[in-house]
């Protein structure tokens, strides 16, 4: 039955780590999942703390992944509109699948900062910030997933 759990685990963290750079698969909480199987071994290779302050980084690291896009368009000059551009390109992409996950924030912001301001140039750059933004979080869930890679990796 251990071995089920190792595996288990395993096929997890591996599908968190893709979900991590690939949309639509949510990586750090699958790779969460993949340590909390880790629990039912006979041996509990992880304590109760050391868990809880993972489930706080994978909170942490879910909320980044919806605010950072925000963020980059912001700071690369982008309006009210624009933010408000990127953050409902976000959640219409959720139906055009992963391509819109990646694009849909960078149209958003575009649209939302062209509608505002009539400026290509200004659109752009709020577009642009928000995909660096998306590429900010991917790298975050990223790093996330793989160290919780690691750790399962150790406990075995």
């Amino acid at each position: 039955m251990e071995m089920l759990w190792i595996i288990l685990g395993v096929v997890l963290v591996i599908l968190g780590i893709l979900g991590s750079i690939f949309p639509l698969l949510p990586g750090p909480p699958l790779c969460y999942l993949g340590l909390l199987l880790q629990q039912f071994r006979a041996e509990k290779p992880f304590s109760v703390q050391f868990m809880l302050v993972w489930a706080v980084i994978i909170g942490v690291v879910i909320l980044l992944d919806y605010l950072v896009p925000i963020y980059g368009t912001k700071k690369f000059g982008g309006s009210k509109y624009g933010i408000w551009g990127c953050t409902l390109g976000f959640i219409a992409a959720f139906w055009m699948g992963p391509l819109g996950i990646i694009f849909g924030p960078f149209i958003g912001a575009f649209i939302g900062e062209y509608i505002a301001q009539k400026d290509s140039t200004q659109a752009m750059r709020a577009a642009i910030g928000a995909f660096t933004g998306f590429l900010f979080g991917t790298l975050i869930k990223l790093v996330t997933s793989l160290v919780m890679g690691y750790y399962l990796l150790v406990s075995i």
